[in-house]
């Protein structure tokens, strides 16, 4: 399947002035499989997991010399390793830290060598011993967007017509009505590669099903190896909550039990490292950078992909397939949370996003704008998993912010243009994306 990272993989591999790269991202969301299908294009692949072969890990024990390092790599693995015809991939880094420390001397003392890194529980090792400034690149991971999704029905053409297409004009009401359906199964299966497959496959929901639950109860298995044995409890209880409070201000009081919030704080931040959750944090927006104006205080969380948001609440997934446009209404949570997952998998993946809110809440009104988004400008985002005619909290927004000068609204209608509301369909949020960057355009087009 293409992956968006493939593009930015393949540029880092010519990139005279790489580093050593960690791709980062959660377990399952195609690291692995992405690195392997770079090593095609090397003479010689070298891959060594961790936790698959510890004898590895004394390599890394004796000293941080690189020199060394390749060579027992080497002996150990029966190949050779040859700077600028070998791609060395460290698979499950997070078991030894001491070897992201000596991604540093490849990079000073064997540039030419690439070397790629990764783990499903990488940043807590970073977390323990940083990550030496200047000297290591960082690739960010997420699960398949639904440009990606397309791409594995092989729906190109219908990729190049969204990524093609004008705001002014509206699209056939065939083809709305085919990429609303298309949508409608994505919402239904998620982003993840191994579903995804499945889906491409099979076109069973009862099999993606089963490896939803196999996945959650993966992400759960994990819980103990980066959770203090008192602090499991705490973890499972926020991983179950944050499906059932998508859309709204995450409240640890609406998890039963008589538990403080500094008990389980702590949990949905081992949570956001692990890369299976996410906060979208309330921001003023007042100007850039939105994370400047935020209240740490104040924020929603969302799952990593909306399939196993579902697949959690245990919700029948049926109308998805026979009725999406009721789906979109009944389901207007799950549609917010999957217009944050896009905009994480259109970003820039050499930095880390944030995902912004606003409101305002007073004695007389209550105001809410889904999501803030940075271009040159602050763009207030309302989701509405209807039609969505009402545009209160946005117009109050901008009415109070003449720094932002438009909005954008994603709901089922066709794309449009009136005054200063931009609204197009919930297929297309990559529209509204960062497509004037050139490596987030050259990514997307290298799915066609």
């Amino acid at each position: 399947m293409k992956r968006l990272v493939d593009y930015h993989l393949n540029d880092w591999k010519g990139d005279i002035d790489r580093k050593p790269l960690l791709l980062r991202g959660a377990r399952q969301v195609g690291k692995t499989y992405a690195v392997r299908a770079l090593g095609k294009s090397f003479t010689h692949f070298i891959e060594i997991n961790l936790e698959i072969l510890p004898q590895a890990l004394q390599i890394f024990e004796k000293d941080l010399q690189p020199e060394r390092i390749i060579r027992e790599i080497s002996v150990l693995i029966k190949k050779p390793i040859i700077p600028g015809k070998t791609l060395l991939f460290i698979d499950e880094i997070q078991v030894a830290p001491q070897a992201i420390l000596a991604l540093r001397y490849f990079y000073e003392l064997i540039p030419e060598l690439h070397v790629i890194a990764a783990g499903s529980l990488l940043d807590f090792a970073i977390e323990e011993v940083g990550i030496p400034v200047g000297r290591i690149q960082s690739l960010y991971m997420y699960p398949m967007s639904f440009m990606e999704f397309l791409a594995a029905q092989q729906e190109t053409l219908l990729i190049e017509e969204i990524l093609m297409h004008k705001l002014e004009e509206p699209l056939s009401n065939v083809i709305h009505e085919k990429s609303l359906s298309l949508l409608g199964e994505y919402l239904a299966i998620g982003g993840m590669p191994q579903i995804v497959s499945c889906w491409s496959k099979t076109k069973d929901p009862l099999r993606c099903s089963k490896i939803h639950y196999s996945l959650l109860d993966a992400y759960r298995q994990d819980f103990g190896k980066y959770a203090r044995k008192f602090q499991i409890k705490y973890v499972e209880l926020v991983f179950n909550s944050i499906p059932r409070q998508l859309g709204n201000k995450f409240k640890y009081s609406l998890i039963e039990g008589e538990y403080r919030k500094r008990e389980l704080a702590p949990a949905l931040d081992l949570l956001v490292t692990a890369g299976i959750a996410h906060k979208v944090f309330h921001s003023s927006g007042q100007g850039i950078p939105l994370g400047a104006q935020i209240d740490p205080l104040d924020y929603k969380a969302i799952f990593l992909d909306v399939g196993l948001s579902q697949a959690s609440l245990d919700l029948d997934l049926a109308g998805w397939f026979v009725d999406p446009l009721s789906e979109f209404v009944n389901k207007g949570s799950l549609v917010e949370a999957f217009v944050g997952q896009e905009f994480l998998a259109y970003s820039d993946p050499l930095r880390k996003r944030n995902l912004y809110y606003w409101n305002r809440k007073n004695r007389t009104s209550v105001a809410e704008v889904d999501y803030l988004i940075q271009k040159k400008q602050v763009v207030p985002v309302e989701v509405k998993s209807g039609k969505g005619s009402t545009l209160r909290s946005i117009n109050l927004f901008l009415e109070t912010r003449p720094l932002s000068p438009y909005g954008i609204r994603f709901s089922t209608q066709n794309y449009s243009r009136h005054n200063n509301i931009d609204s197009y369909p919930l297929y297309a949020i990559v529209s509204a994306t960062n497509l004037e960057q050139e490596n987030v355009k050259k990514s997307l087009e290298s799915l066609l």
